[in-house]
């Protein structure tokens, strides 16, 4: 397995940036910058670019409703030219609240765009004039609902590559489905080893059935918290106010994704009550209500042994790249310990 890390930018793009080096002579194979709602993340994927020579360096991710198709493509060609062919472009729906709060768009069809943002992407990179005219993007727009004067073109600069990996962050049947069928990797969130095939096995294979042969295996992104600890519970204490917020609050009562797979991961009690309690408000009491074996088997979390146990499930599960939020004081010494044991 790889070694991956979310990375966390609240001290400053700078000084993430100095430790981001010090993790990749640490062994780190990839990192994942996220964008949500604060800074852009292609800005600080540039600003890695330029100070690091060897790890991958992922949008962790880039919403699909913020940018054309054509955008992302060009983004991420930019970035892999910038890095010698060190890019993931990572891509996921995001959820409403970002979406149409945030950003004043629909929230719409998140199935269908991505097919269509990945077959365009596919295209760009491969230098061909793109046309597409599917029932959610058009290129070149229609003459009737433009200046008429559109038309297909191929992107000036030469990609480094003409296939630069997607991964897709999915949780849905339908959107799993579809990640196992188009793309080059699959980020779940709250990922538990022992329970993912009896949640999304039938999706997967479902998706693999249709997968066309030069795309190759599909690589997994998963993990959590890593701390070598005999005190497990007062480190995984730090994942709950998280996990409620995911479970609780990131949707309304019946459109939560997060709610529906710890429904599906058997914690359907648990869930309602934490979304109940977290909406009402009772944020505090919502994280108290969150199952601590769940926080147990989502995360590396506990003697070494234990930790060392983990890392054999996700690998045993079909985890490619182990991603992990490493605690202690010293996480370089922690990630080069562990990037031992994935190896």
């Amino acid at each position: 397995m790889k070694l991956g890390m979310q990375l966390q930018y609240a001290g400053g793009f700078k000084e993430s940036a100095a430790q981001v080096a010090e993790y990749e002579r640490a062994g780190l194979d990839v990192v994942w910058v996220a964008e949500a709602y604060g800074f852009d993340a292609p800005s600080f994927m540039g600003y890695l670019a330029a100070t690091t020579e060897t790890i991958t360096i992922a949008s962790g991710i880039l919403p699909i409703y913020t940018r054309t198709p054509t955008l992302l493509a060009m983004t991420a060609a930019g970035v892999d030219a910038m890095t010698d062919g060190r890019c993931i472009l990572g891509l996921g729906a995001s959820g409403p609240q970002v979406i149409e709060g945030f950003h004043g768009l629909p929230y719409d069809a998140p199935i269908g765009r991505t097919r269509e943002i990945i077959e365009i992407c596919r295209q760009v990179w491969k230098r061909e004039r793109v046309e597409h005219h599917g029932k959610y993007y058009e290129l070149p727009l229609d003459p009737s609902k433009g200046t008429g004067l559109g038309k297909p073109l191929k992107i000036i600069s030469h990609p480094v590559r003409d296939r630069i990996p997607i991964h897709v962050a999915s949780l849905g049947p339908r959107n799993v489905e579809m990640t196992a069928e188009l793309a080059d990797g699959w980020l779940p969130i709250f990922y538990m080893p022992e329970r993912a095939r009896e949640v999304w096995g039938a999706d997967l294979d479902a998706g693999f059935a249709k997968r066309a042969d030069d795309l190759g295996p599909m690589d997994v992104v998963a993990g959590g918290m890593l701390c070598i600890t005999d005190d497990p519970s007062s480190v995984l204490d730090f994942g709950r106010a998280m996990a409620a917020l995911y479970i609780g609050g990131m949707g309304a009562r019946d459109r939560n994704f997060y709610n529906q797979l710890a429904c599906r991961y058997g914690y359907e009690a648990e869930a309602r009550e934490i979304q109940d309690l977290y909406l009402d408000g009772h944020k505090k009491e919502a994280a108290e209500k969150v199952p601590a074996e769940f926080l147990e088997l989502t995360n590396l979390v506990g003697p070494e042994g234990f930790v060392r146990d983990r890392i054999a499930a996700y690998r045993e599960a079909g985890v490619t790249i182990l991603n992990v939020v490493p605690i202690g004081p010293n996480p370089t010494e922690l990630l080069e310990q562990v990037k031992a044991w994935a190896d």
